[in-house]
């Protein structure tokens, strides 16, 4: 596997891809003389040495409903497990932390930590194949070990009531993301003064603002605010396909302005019933933000319907073999599956290290910001 190691303190400038090279060398150069097989082979190539960093899974929701479950031998009543996981080189996913149910309050908060906590218990009962990381530190290290590491995250801004120290609870626990939308704070409106508050400590403690969903108003507004990259974990081409939480041009460059990620979704309703269309829908991210915003958002377990051929984790080769066939550069491929992901948590990671030496704790509540 290609040396993926982080430097804390020494290393690449922020923003710069340490772990890849300048240019990785071409097996063909003319892709169009490529046979399907022979694509399909690059694809299992290139995905060993630069495997996917994955930006949404459903899959802790999907267990609670199993009387008992081994993802470790493989679990016919899910999308996901470790077999398929590794046959689809998946080096990282974030495992959502969503609730199906509209919650609010304390409700929500506690069913939040329910999740955790069930995120925890499952990868302490399956060591051998998932490894808990929160940084791309111990992300690195566990694909190194042979290990999917597992992110907790994105979870729902309800799941906060109202309170920046349940912020830094769930940090203290391992959230990692923190989708903005939903709340009064975060909403058709944009951020009020609270929400841009949430979002300052968000920036302090390196949970990532994922922003799927929110208001156009709310993306532009934390896009300014935000001094870490954002990330959209579950957003579409809007001109390809007119679905809400997809982002129309403006709003993807402006992802592009600050360096955030769109992670491009693998379900019928959001990029259509082809992998054919999910490609369309990477090639016209990179066209409008460029190859260093775009990645990957399986998407599995979330009880969406997915593309033929990309229908549960070991399908991700099917999709590199096809952009290969369009003749996306290797360099990109790496990009996109892995090197877009680390960046956007080392930028975050520099962000928090920062703010901790100039910023304490807020305190702040939202009665008196928002009245």
């Amino acid at each position: 596997m290609a040396d993926l190691k982080y430097e804390a303190d020494a290393g690449p400038e922020v923003g710069e891809i340490g772990d890849l090279p300048e240019r990785l060398p071409e097996a063909v150069e003319d892709p169009e003389a490529d046979s399907g097989a022979d694509l399909l082979a690059r694809a299992h190539r290139l995905l060993a040495a630069h495997p996917v960093a994955d930006g949404y899974s459903g899959l802790p929701w999907a267990l609670r409903r199993l009387p008992w479950f081994d993802l470790e031998l493989g679990e016919s009543a899910v999308d996901t497990d470790v077999p398929r996981m590794r046959e689809g080189h998946v080096g990282a996913l974030f495992w959502a932390l969503h609730l199906p149910e509209a919650l609010d309050g304390d409700r929500a908060v506690g069913a939040t930590l329910d999740q955790l906590d069930l995120v925890k218990t499952v990868v302490r009962a399956h060591a051998e194949g998932l490894r808990l990381a929160d940084a791309p530190g111990p992300i690195t290290d566990a694909v190194h070990s042979g290990r999917v590491a597992v992110l907790p995250g994105p979870a729902g801004a309800a799941a906060l009531g109202d309170s920046l120290g349940i912020l830094r609870s769930l940090h203290g626990l391992g959230l990692r993301a923190l989708t903005l939308s939903g709340v009064s704070w975060a909403s058709e409106s944009g951020l009020t003064r609270f929400g841009e508050e949430v979002l300052r400590e968000m920036n302090r403690l390196g949970v990532l603002a994922d922003l799927s969903g929110a208001s156009a108003d709310t993306v532009r507004r934390a896009c300014a605010v935000s001094k870490a990259p954002v990330l959209c974990a579950r957003s579409a081409a809007r001109a390809l396909r007119p679905h809400p939480a997809n982002l129309p041009d403006d709003l993807l460059a402006e992802l592009s302005a600050v360096r955030g990620l769109c992670m491009v979704p693998f379900t019928a309703e959001q990029t259509g019933p082809s992998v054919r269309d999910v490609a369309d829908h990477l090639d016209h991210v990179r066209e409008i933000a460029g190859p260093g915003c775009v990645g990957l958002s399986g998407t599995y377990d979330a009880g969406a319907a997915h593309p033929q051929d990309l229908s549960d984790a070991s399908c991700y080769p099917h999709l590199i073999a096809e952009l290969l066939r369009r003749g996306w550069s290797e360099t990109d491929i790496a990009l996109l599956t892995w090197g877009n992901v680390q960046r956007v948590l080392r930028e975050a990671d520099f962000t928090a290290r920062e703010a901790q030496r100039r910023r304490a704790p807020s305190t702040m509540k939202i009665g008196e910001l928002d009245g």
